[in-house]
């Protein structure tokens, strides 16, 4: 594994990973770190769209090392590209063992948000002011 330093800035999302989670070998199940993903990509979503969004892809999700129980993860969501009503959103997950201070990047995907109305119906993405 090469060495890397989690991405600039602060993750969207960060959490522990906990006994519940795990999956029969005692690592955390993917689909638990997957819908951790899809929280930060949506919470990233909601913010540049400015109102309601929903997952509808999500592609090439790579798991690079598991995740172990009591491990801090760490969610990091950038918004790659926008169209008229839709998004790509890049989610790189990082831990950190909880009596250490290393840090290992163990997944990374890129999520695709649509922008709702009210109705649940696509709707335009406003301009990015920022």
């Amino acid at each position: 594994m090469t060495e890397e330093s989690p991405p600039e800035g602060s993750p969207v999302i960060r959490t522990i990973a906990m006994p519940a989670d795990t999956n029969p070998a005692g690592d955390i199940f993917g689909g638990w770190l997957m819908g951790q993903m899809d929280l930060a990509a949506g919470n990233a979503a909601a913010r540049r769209a400015r109102g309601r969004t929903a997952t509808v892809a999500v592609e090439a999700m790579t798991f690079h090392a598991p995740v172990r129980v009591g491990d801090e993860v760490s969610l990091y969501a950038k918004v790659l590209s926008t169209g008229r009503t839709s998004m790509r959103i890049a989610v790189d997950a990082w831990t950190r063992a909880r009596h250490a201070e290393t840090t290992c990047r163990v997944t990374q995907a890129v999520f695709t948000f649509v922008a709702l109305d009210d109705a649940g119906r696509p709707r335009p993405i406003p301009e990015d002011i920022a």
